[in-house]
């Protein structure tokens, strides 16, 4: 059975770990389920999650982790063969997947240092990028915003790793990355071309392809009814954990047409869960 894990709210909590998971995760890998951790978060790299994940205990391999990041670099070879240069609006991570992708990548910083020295478009100070690619950026400025709109108007396809409003910090919820998509959009007068990550399929499908599997009979695990309508728009099992953003309460007010396949409240009810839904094969 594949598994296709989130991260926050389910294996941890900021830097707690949600108590049991991991071990759940650890049983379940060790009697032959791959486990795949899917995030929309794409600031960060893929790879140095694997520190992470070890350190909660979780299983994890050198290649077990797909970002929004990662994948919007996989959706642009295969649905924008022609592309070279992008422009990456957004943290170190996706800068990084971007480039690891193969493709020439300015930063926004750059382009919009380039604006304000050299008195010069975005379009021009970004050197005429193919796509924009829209992440949560924590350096988000007036110019940077005008720099990625420039080269939207000017034709760039435009691609936003995901459209979560907030996320969560231990300091309460700031601005998410579909915060920075907004306000892109809205200057440069255009919606992306695609959002990458959750609700959308194409994170759990590119999961899937990592270890050979077919999405469809994969068990979507998460904490967010985003998470949800993932897995039910790639035809995926889910279970809906209660350790992060979604209460009980939020739970039983989900309609019918859009319920997951189980509901869990802790790593117990999770373990049942999973044991059920491989019996069913």
């Amino acid at each position: 059975m594949l598994l296709l894990v989130d991260l926050d709210g389910v294996v941890y909590r900021g830097t707690e770990t949600v108590p049991g998971v991991p071990a759940v995760l650890a049983a379940r890998a060790a009697a032959g389920d791959d486990v795949v951790y899917v995030t929309n978060n794409a600031m960060a790299y893929s790879a140095d999650y694997v520190p992470r994940l070890v350190g909660h205990g979780a299983p994890v391999g050198p290649d077990r982790v797909v970002t929004s990041a990662r994948a919007a670099g996989v959706w642009i070879h295969e649905h924008l063969p022609e592309v070279r240069r992008v422009l990456a609006v957004g943290a170190s991570g996706l800068e990084r997947e971007l480039r690891e992708a193969g493709f020439d990548v300015v930063t926004v910083g750059r382009a919009a240092t380039r604006m304000h020295e050299e008195g010069i478009d975005g379009w021009a100070a970004a050197g005429h990028p193919d796509v924009v690619v829209v992440g949560l950026d924590p350096q988000m400025s007036y110019l940077r915003v005008a720099a990625a709109a420039d080269c939207i108007r000017a034709g760039a396809a435009f691609v936003a790793t995901n459209r979560d409003p907030v996320y969560p910090t231990p300091r309460g919820f700031r601005p998410g990355a579909g915060s920075v998509v907004a306000a892109v959009a809205t200057a440069g007068r255009q919606e992306p071309q695609v959002v990458i990550g959750k609700p959308g399929p194409f994170l759990l499908e590119a999961g899937a392809r990592l270890v050979g599997a077919d999405v469809r009979r994969a068990v979507m695990v998460g904490d967010a009814l985003t998470d949800v309508a993932a897995g039910r728009a790639v035809g995926a099992r889910t279970v809906l954990m209660l350790t992060g953003v979604t209460t009980a309460a939020m739970a039983e007010q989900i309609p019918a047409d859009q319920r997951p396949t189980c509901v869990a409240a802790d790593a117990a009810e999770l373990e049942a869960a999973l044991r059920e839904l491989a019996a069913q094969g």
